[in-house]
This record gives structure tokens, sequence and C-alpha cells, in this order.
């Protein structure tokens, strides 16, 4: 069991991991993929993991023993166009700045499809950018390294190739759309 998980996980397990897994699988998986997604979240207050903080609130979080971070929240900008909010914060007194998606949106904006990137037949979007040329159609045959499409980014172009010989199960982009990195661009079928 711990080899398994070991391998789904792509992390040296604990003998805690494997009982925890054992004894709730999906649970233990989902906290798995939450720590690999944002660390130890379990040093931030309960209060402020669930219901976030209040303008001017300040907290102290231990990183590790005595290593202590001080985090005052400020503010959180208007949304923009691609449903991204910045959050303006101060950290151990320096002022920050970050970027998040602003969930109450996300029902209103279209949200492209990552690529799974355990799947050899997904394309991913190496960078963000623009979208200058698609190369493929759906159902045409292809070999490893033809070209798929094109993305341009601050006059640079870039060509995505594909990673495999196969046929084109779906392009999911047009010239002129706009990605960000890790998006689905192609589909393929090998």
């Amino acid at each position: 069991m711990k080899k398994e998980l070991s391998e789904k996980l792509k992390i040296e397990v604990r003998d805690d991991d494997v009982m925890s897994y054992v004894l709730y699988p999906q649970v233990y998986l989902d906290y798995a993929a939450h720590v690999q997604r944002y660390d130890n979240t379990s040093v931030i207050p309960t209060p402020v993991f669930f219901y976030g903080m209040q303008s001017g609130e300040e907290i102290a979080v231990e990183i590790e023993p005595g290593k202590k971070l001080i985090i005052r929240y400020l503010t959180t900008g208007e949304a923009r166009e691609d449903g991204m909010r910045t959050v303006f914060f101060e950290l151990n007194g320096q002022p920050r700045e970050v970027s998040v998606p602003d969930r109450s949106l996300e029902a209103t904006l279209h949200k492209a499809a990552k690529a799974d990137p355990d799947d050899p037949c997904h394309v991913a979007a190496p960078m963000p950018g623009k979208v200058s040329s698609v190369a493929v159609k759906k159902g045409q045959a292809i070999k490893a390294g033809e070209r798929l499409l094109s993305i341009e980014a601050m006059k640079m172009e870039t060509a995505v190739y594909s990673p495999l010989d196969g046929t084109v199960a779906d392009v999911l982009v047009k010239p002129g759309a706009t990605v960000t990195a890790r998006d689905l661009l192609v589909t393929l079928e090998a």
C-alpha cells in the first residue's frame, strides 16, 4: 500500500499517510492534493482559513519553530475582466500584492480547461499569450514533432509541437484566443 500511494502521489509517504489513506482513501487524496497545491495551511488560524481577514486585521503565523510571519490584510482591488482581483497586504511590514481569482465571479466567466500533466494526449500552452495560428484541424493525422499551433507573447512567437504520433481529437483554441500557461490547447489520440 505504501508503494502504491507513493507512486500515486509521486512523493515519499510516511506510515501515518498510508493509514489515513487506508481508512479514508478519497478524503486523504483530497488532502494530499490540497497540500501539494497550497503547502501546509494548518499553520493558518482556523477562523482566518475559513472566513478570511477583515481590512486592517493582523495575524502571526508560525511557519516553523521560531519563525513567524506577521500578515496584515489591507484591502482588495476591484474585479478585472479576467475574473481576478488584486489583494494588498503587508508581510512583516513590507507591502505586497498578489492577484487571485474571485470565486464569486466564476459562474459568469468562461474558464479555459487545464491540461492534465500526466496525460500525454493533452497539449498545454507553455506560456501565456495569444494564439497566432493553428496548423491542424480535428481528425488530422500527425507525427511527433509536427507543429500544432503558434503562440505569440511580447513580440516573440513560440511553436507548440505534437508530443506523439496520432490523430487530432480536438482543437480547443482559434487564432486570436488569449491563453494562460497550462491551458488545454489540443487533445490527441495516440
